[in-house]
């Protein structure tokens, strides 16, 4: 089923983050698909700040990876493969051992190791609108 979120401005975003997490509970691998500038990693920061992360979210560009605690103390995993060149780079820092540890995964430019997504990632679209506004969207019917 297709379900989207729409995040008004900026002052919007942790209503939208409240909202989108409740609507993709059960899900702990999450793609963000969307052009540079649309907001992924301010929309992952508002998703950890939800969550109770305390730690500073930023993008791990160089890094690829960082690691935050929720306010119950699970692991968030934040990935980004936007540097990525190979898909061994992916496999050289753990990711299957992240992926499949059932703890919350969320991944920018997933677009760069597609080939070894796992099926029940869930893929979720964030859109730039005409007002500045934003969409994330995503279909769910193949991954519940």
């Amino acid at each position: 089923m297709k379900q989207e979120v729409q995040i008004k401005n900026i002052h919007d975003i942790d209503r939208a983050a409240g909202e989108f997490i409740q609507k993709v509970a059960g899900h702990n691998l999450i793609a963000f698909y969307a052009p540079m500038g649309a907001g992924k990693t301010t929309f992952t920061t508002a998703i950890c700040k939800r969550l109770g992360v305390t730690d500073p979210v930023c993008s791990p560009t160089f890094t690829i990876l960082n690691e935050y605690l929720t306010a119950e103390g699970e692991p968030v995993y934040h990935f980004d493969f936007y540097r990525i060149g190979k898909i061994a780079e992916a496999i050289d820092i753990g990711f299957e051992d992240y992926v499949y540890s059932g703890h919350l995964c969320i991944m920018e430019w997933p677009e760069n190791i597609e080939e070894i997504l796992p099926e029940d990632t869930l893929k979720v679209y964030i859109s730039v609108n005409p007002d500045s506004s934003r969409t994330v969207s995503w279909d769910d019917s193949d991954n519940s």
